[in-house]
């Protein structure tokens, strides 16, 4: 794939771009803060890191939203 391809998917692709962003931040945040958070905590990120991982999927491929949207 070429570069200029690249830039303009990044582009015309604003809402994976986003949810994708959305992704990294919180699995950053988590990796920072994993052994500090409650086993609550835990579960939650993890709950929140599928649905993000889940939107990804369903944005990249197109796919309208679920049923839980």
């Amino acid at each position: 794939m070429s570069a200029k391809r690249v830039t303009q998917e990044r582009r015309s692709n604003r809402p994976l771009r986003e949810v994708l962003d959305e992704l990294i931040s919180h699995t950053r945040e988590i990796a920072r803060r994993a052994r500090e958070m409650k086993p609550e905590e835990l579960d939650y990120a993890q709950q929140r890191l599928e649905w993000l991982a889940d939107e990804v999927w369903r944005v990249a491929t197109g796919q309208e939203a679920g049923p839980e949207a």
